[in-house]
């Protein structure tokens, strides 16, 4: 056990070292008095594991062998996997997380999911905090603005926010913040999918100029064809995660009562454009 006398002043463990533990977790690593460790489900793979423990040391972060051994003695417990992984990640939680820890759940799943994990810790008086990241992580890092809810969302806000975080809590209530970043997410990754449908089908008739030309006319300040090759190649790269954060979407509005139809079919268009990639 850590003599606490002589422990850094924060300990950070992100289960999860994919993009967002990954480059959190650097950044924190790098600051004075803070701990980070981490552990992935691809440690199992040995291949995989290599390339993350060499991550890993070159940043500073101490890599574990399972989600209990990265989680001793942390403060807060970052959750950071896919949307269909966040009430795995929970349910294991409950086996290893300590009375003075939190989980904080930054993964993209439904209010429903997150209200579920939050009652679940609840119940064996452990901490959650819901955290919504609202926009790309790749160039703000952990200066992201993410949107946090529960219980204990202040008590991290306050823990995080002076080492360069930007949460905002919205609400005590689980559920609020998640449903603010899967709304949102309607809006933003349903247009990505059109434009990425636009752009094919007018690349293939050989009419983009013209295309880009007219929605240039009609919302002007735009540059379409930039726009087209920028969207695209973020749904290249994360086209699968951002299909399970639609597939969310669409479980939120079928228990709304609403159509998810919509949704389904806005993750249908992002695997697509991973497992389907445009002929060179």
């Amino acid at each position: 056990m850590i003599n606490r006398k002589t422990a850094p002043a924060l300990r950070l463990a992100f289960i999860g070292y994919g993009e967002v533990g990954q480059l959190f977790g650097r950044q924190f690593a790098q600051q004075s008095g803070t701990a980070v460790s981490a552990y992935d489900l691809k440690m199992r793979d040995p291949a995989q594991a290599e390339t993350l423990k060499s991550i890993a040391e070159r940043d500073g972060v101490r890599l574990a062998g399972s989600a209990a051994a990265a989680a001793q003695d942390a403060d807060i417990v970052f959750s950071a996997v896919t949307a269909s992984s966040t009430r795995d990640v929970a349910e294991e939680a409950l086996g290893y997380l300590g009375e003075y820890q939190v989980l904080f759940d930054l993964n993209s799943a439904s209010p429903q999911t997150k209200a579920g994990c939050g009652e679940a810790l609840a119940r064996r008086g452990l901490g959650y905090v819901e955290g919504a990241v609202m926009a790309p992580v790749a160039e703000p890092g952990i200066r992201v603005s993410i949107l946090a809810g529960g219980a204990q969302a202040m008590s991290v806000a306050e823990r995080l926010n002076p080492r360069g975080m930007a949460i905002r809590v919205v609400s005590e209530t689980i559920g609020r913040a998640s449903a603010t970043k899967l709304c949102r997410s309607i809006m933003i990754k349903g247009i990505e999918a059109l434009i990425i449908d636009s752009a094919r089908a007018s690349a293939a008739w050989g009419v983009s100029d013209d295309v880009f030309a007219s929605l240039g006319a009609t919302f002007p300040g735009q540059d379409w064809a930039h726009l087209a090759r920028l969207m695209d190649g973020r749904v290249a790269r994360h086209g699968i995660r951002r299909a399970a954060e639609m597939r969310e979407a669409a479980q939120m509005l079928a228990e709304l009562g609403l159509s998810p139809s919509l949704s389904e079919a806005i993750a249908d268009a992002h695997e697509r454009r991973v497992l389907q990639p445009p002929a060179d």
